[in-house]
């Protein structure tokens, strides 16, 4: 899988779940009719909000975006649907082409985050179960934690 396929169904998918989001909220707030969509769409959407930060940092480390490149894509998934138009304008400008530079064979790493890099592109299996594990346990903490508005109810 290349930066561009990787990040493009993060991007999608993050998308998505904002739609799925936005339609639970829309149900409970304006139509008023139910609430029972709001915990598994905000559940959902946090999960791949989680993904698409580190497949963009990810990615970032692995293109070499600038800093404010890194911070738009970042930002990108706290606008709704803003992940595909940054995924669309990042794609035409050739920030996502090539394969990962830091694979076996590729470039010699430097600093920390591409070492951390090198690792995971070297060890796939123990990097993707070690990633789903990693978010997996942020999403739990955030959820002990509760939501970053108070419920009204």
């Amino acid at each position: 899988m290349t930066p561009r396929l990787l990040f493009r169904i993060v991007a999608i998918a993050e998308a998505i779940t904002w739609a799925f989001l936005l339609t639970a909220m829309f149900l409970k707030y304006v139509i008023r009719t139910t609430e029972a969509l709001i915990p598994p769409a905000g559940g959902v959407h946090g999960f791949v909000f989680l993904c698409f930060v580190g497949v963009t940092v990810f990615v970032w480390v692995n293109q070499r975006w600038s800093v404010v490149t890194g911070v738009l894509g970042l930002a990108s998934a706290v606008v709704p649907f803003a992940t595909v138009p940054f995924d669309v304008v990042m794609d035409r400008r050739g920030r996502l082409d090539g394969g990962w530079r830091l694979a076996a064979g590729g470039d010699r790493p430097r600093g920390v985050l591409e070492h951390v890099q090198a690792w995971v592109l070297r060890r796939p299996v123990v990097a993707a179960v070690s990633a789903v594990g990693l978010v997996t346990v942020v999403f739990i903490a955030l959820l002990l934690i509760g939501p970053p508005v108070p419920s009204s109810s």
